[in-house]
């Protein structure tokens, strides 16, 4: 990955706008998972605007403050719309009460949006998700057992989520990336069975 002036405003963006936040799982600052996601990204494309979308692919969802205008203007349309792809809808929408927005509802209509989406989309999801699946491992090796009660699903529903976006990204993705994820899975099937 060439460090364009484009790619360093995203790394300086993420940085400012994850500064205070913290990976659930290790209690790391959350900016080493969009950069992680930047870096593995970088392995299979040379393609600014999808290096630049994995930089930012949880802002929308997880940054108030800074929505899809400001993203549109300091990174263009074709990020946000990356970004925006790869979002899940955490915040109720038209009048949907909060308890509709389960976990499961959630991880449901991120894999029935993620069978449509971009070849860029599809991108950035696979590299959050082999990022994912390597904290969880690593997660698990440092807190055992404990790790788990870190989020908002157990463990036999988070490795059928991550099953379940490697099925359609299978079908969906003509990448490399998409083996590496294959790969991550199976280790992180092995490792916590």
């Amino acid at each position: 990955m060439k460090l364009t002036p484009r790619i360093k405003a995203a790394l300086d963006k993420a940085a400012v706008l994850h500064q205070n936040q913290v990976r659930k799982g290790d209690e790391l600052p959350y900016i080493v998972h969009p950069y992680a996601v930047a870096f593995i990204l970088a392995n299979y494309t040379n393609k600014e605007d999808i290096i630049i979308a994995g930089l930012l692919h949880d802002v929308l969802e997880d940054v108030p403050g800074y929505g899809e205008s400001e993203m549109t203007r300091d990174f263009g349309d074709k990020v946000c719309a990356i970004v925006k792809e790869v979002s899940e809808d955490k915040v109720p929408a038209d009048n949907r009460e909060k308890a509709v927005l389960t976990w499961q509802y959630r991880k449901d209509e991120y894999i029935k949006h993620l069978r449509s989406a971009s070849h860029e989309a599809l991108m950035v999801s696979c590299a959050d998700k082999i990022e994912n699946l390597n904290s969880m491992i690593l997660g698990f090796k440092n807190y055992g057992d404990e790790f788990w009660k870190r989020f908002n699903a157990p463990k036999d529903r988070l490795l059928w989520f991550y099953g379940a976006v490697l099925g359609v990204l299978k079908d969906k993705l003509t990448s490399d990336i998409v083996k590496e994820l294959e790969q991550t899975h199976d280790d992180a099937i092995k490792f916590f069975t």
